[in-house]
């Protein structure tokens, strides 16, 4: 991949922070993107803006003027019986990880169509949506909505920008930690997946990174799933 610019919003910890990591030890430009100055990740190809996804107008003034690609990494983890969901509970899950990312393309959409060889969009879903699973009706349902959102708008900005999506499974990072705080709760997750282990945020770095590449030329439309064979297989002794 030659030296190209990105966008990470949300590359202050977790799949985020390893998306940046990847990117500039490729030798790419990286404007990371966060509600607070995370002035720890500055680097000479790391740039730091204050971006609040939720909230328009979006400030653009600090961003670069060309983007290669845009990776919008933002989630929740709002695990509830649906008895005890309230409507705010969905409209915040849905404000977080879809209105977000709506504000967050709208913006960047004139810097990606500067490409002179194309740009590429990455958001994120999850494993939940295409497997039912309890206490995650919230989650599940701004995430299908991501899912809807990647196919629309690869039809739509066909063929100069590429639009994917990368559904994990329950991966090894802070936002994922009340999940994961003892032995216990490692080895019951990990054993729920056919390939009996916790996803690590290196493995969802190297998705994306070629569908930001031009390996991944050829690919748009599509939702990765990333989750230990959890959607699609079961495993029997």
């Amino acid at each position: 991949m030659e030296k190209s610019s990105f966008l990470v919003v949300g590359g202050t910890s977790g799949i985020g922070l390893e998306i940046v990591n990847y990117l500039t030890k490729q030798g790419h430009t990286v404007t990371v993107g966060s509600r607070g100055n995370h002035a720890e990740i500055e680097a000479a190809e790391v740039h730091n803006i204050v971006l609040d996804a939720t909230l328009e107008p979006i400030d653009i003034e600090s961003w670069p003027d060309t983007l290669q690609g845009l990776v919008y990494c933002p989630g929740s983890i709002r695990l509830k019986p649906f008895q005890r969901l309230k409507p705010e509970d969905f409209i915040e899950d849905f404000k977080v990880n879809v209105i977000g990312a709506v504000n967050v393309i709208r913006a960047a959409l004139r810097h990606l169509k500067k490409s002179p060889t194309g740009a590429a969009i990455v958001l994120f879903s999850t494993v939940a949506v295409h497997t039912g699973m309890p206490f995650h009706a919230s989650i599940a349902s701004a995430k299908g909505a991501i899912e809807g959102l990647t196919r629309s708008l690869a039809a739509e900005l066909a063929p100069r920008i590429r639009v994917n999506a990368v559904a994990p499974s329950l991966t090894d990072t802070p936002l994922a930690g009340s999940l994961l705080d003892s032995d216990e709760k490692r080895n019951a997750s990990a054993g729920r997946h056919p390939l009996k282990r916790i996803g690590s945020p290196a493995e969802i770095a190297n998705m994306v990174s070629l569908l930001l590449s031009e390996s991944g030329s050829w690919i748009t439309g599509q939702v990765f799933h990333l989750d230990g064979g959890m959607s699609s297989l079961r495993t029997f002794k």
